[in-house]
């Protein structure tokens, strides 16, 4: 059995709809200031590690607007909370280059080892926000080779291409590899 912390009940449905067996642990732990999601991933890993029996996974992820320098990025948890979709859209007014890329680091600490998979979703902003589904960004954020954004899509077509549908399938994938049975997963 493998627990998820995190306080994004989000974030654990959607994972749980490729990994049925994972159980949530909602617990605060400190989230460093770094430059990459691997560093924060890294660091929270070896601090829970001392705090936690058993395995567990934790997530990290942002995203990166390529016109704005990788902005939010790492801060993508905290521009969310104070400028929200809004206010990006206001910074991307008369921006031609809305590229941008989701992000997503799994950290996962099994049998007293650490380990880490990244999810990446390439698209770009959208002018204004669409859908009532998802959380956070998703309703500003259009997938590449799609039309609609991930609010507009069900959880099982953005598990099928987002960020953290990758990476969790990755996870997936290396318990089945690492310590067969040890999770029931999705094919």
């Amino acid at each position: 059995m493998f627990k998820i912390i995190t306080h994004n009940v989000h974030k654990y449905q959607e994972m749980k709809k490729i990994i049925p067996s994972l159980e949530m642990l909602n617990m605060e732990y400190p989230e460093i200031q770094a430059d990459r999601l691997e560093e924060v991933v890294d660091f929270a890993l070896n601090y829970l590690a001392d705090k936690i029996d058993g395995n567990f996974i934790i997530d990290d992820s942002g995203l990166f607007i390529h016109a704005l320098n990788d902005f939010p990025g790492v801060y993508s948890a905290y521009v969310f909370r104070t400028l929200g979709n809004e206010g990006i859209l206001k910074l991307m007014e008369g921006v031609g280059d809305r590229r941008a890329t989701f992000k997503t680091v799994i950290g996962v600490h099994i049998a007293g080892e650490n380990f880490k998979f990244v999810g990446l979703c390439h698209g770009y902003i959208a002018e204004k926000p669409r859908g009532t589904n998802g959380f956070g960004y998703d309703p500003i954020f259009v997938p590449e080779a799609y039309d609609k954004t991930f609010a507009e899509m069900s959880t099982d077509e953005k598990n099928r291409i987002s960020h953290r549908g990758k990476a969790i399938r990755k996870v997936s994938s290396f318990f089945d590899r690492f310590a067969p049975g040890t999770v029931d997963a999705e094919p």
